[in-house]
């Protein structure tokens, strides 16, 4: 055997003649070029699709690029209550430091300001990379004012960042703004019924007291609806200065601070419902709501059915009280 027919029966079976041999050889080396060729047109193909789509987030804005901190503005509705005390930020600020930022924010071009940008989320991340002074990884993008605040609220509920007093806080907060509900419900992915107890929660607390107390992730609406309840009670301003003055509340965590100020107010005594009575004059409309309280009397006039009249009772205020206080005298009575 030659040394042709050596490497032949290599590729060949001993059956096939030498002829034959030759024409499989031949059809292998067309067909290996084919696959080859193939082979080439689709690494070409996959390539030109991956820039077709690197060039479609250009032309999106959907590019990563890096921004420092300081030319980064926050949301113009902030969804975020801060806790002095928080240790899942600085967890957040460690992770960062040792692996850098895994997740891009999203902003925006700012509308105001040329040269700056408005965040729709990641302020965290913001705020983590201004801590640690390096540059923040972000994704710009042009966004109206309704898809900033739907992708502000969308992305953190899909990240379940938000406590439930900073959504209500969020919806709250929108709503001053002026957005429509149909976006709040988006932004927070809820319906007409749940907006509006979020919204109605939010408005029950004052915000001054909801930015000391922070996001208190452990407390659900059920919780924050009995605290609202209990700032209405006999002495509730005066323990709630007492607590957030306190040493111990400023060392708390969020969750702590809520329980202690919640615990501080259990045994309050609840303030007396004000007594209150409605005058019918003599056309038989309801005139006037008189609401007695112990340290006060309040009238209120209904200028729609008496006209006018709330004037006319304030002009003669010091003939009344000189009438009053002629009646008490006759009477024996120490009217001061």
């Amino acid at each position: 055997m030659t040394r042709r027919d050596t490497i032949d029966s290599l590729f060949t079976r001993k059956s096939e003649p030498a002829g034959a041999s030759v024409a499989v050889d031949k059809e292998r080396v067309r067909t290996g070029a084919i696959s080859a060729m193939g082979t080439s047109l689709k690494e070409l193909t996959e390539g030109a699709r991956a820039a077709a789509r690197l060039q479609e987030q250009f032309d999106t804005g959907a590019a990563v690029i890096d921004l420092d901190p300081s030319a980064v503005d926050g949301s113009m509705v902030s969804d975020r209550l801060t806790a002095e005390v928080d240790p899942s930020f600085d967890a957040l600020v460690e992770s960062m430091r040792s692996s850098g930022q895994q997740v891009p924010i999203l902003v925006r071009p700012h509308p105001g300001a040329k040269e700056r940008v408005q965040v729709a989320y990641g302020h965290r991340r913001l705020r983590a990379a201004a801590r640690l002074g390096t540059k923040i990884k972000a994704i710009v993008r042009p966004l109206t004012d309704g898809e900033l605040v739907v992708a502000q609220g969308k992305e953190n509920l899909d990240r379940h960042d938000l406590s439930y007093i900073e959504k209500a806080l969020f919806a709250r907060r929108l709503e001053d703004q002026g957005f429509e509900r149909a976006v709040i419900m988006a932004a927070l992915s809820t319906d007409k019924g749940d907006l509006s107890r979020y919204i109605s929660v939010a408005r029950m607390i004052p915000e001054p007291l909801l930015q000391a107390i922070g996001p208190a992730g452990k407390a659900g609406r059920a919780r924050w609806i009995a605290l609202a309840e209990r700032l209405g009670q006999a002495r509730a301003e005066k323990i709630v200065q007492e607590t957030l003055g306190g040493a111990a509340f400023r060392q708390l965590g969020s969750d702590a601070r809520f329980a202690l100020l919640f615990q501080a107010l259990e045994k309050t005594p609840r303030k007396p419902a004000p007594k209150s009575r409605v005058w019918t004059n003599r056309a038989g409309q309801k005139a006037a709501r008189i609401e007695s309280l112990p340290d006060r009397t309040v009238v209120t006039i209904d200028e729609g059915s008496v006209p006018a009249f709330g004037a006319y009772l304030v002009d003669r205020l010091d003939d009344l009280y000189a009438q009053f206080l002629a009646a008490k005298q006759e009477e024996g009575g120490n009217p001061a």
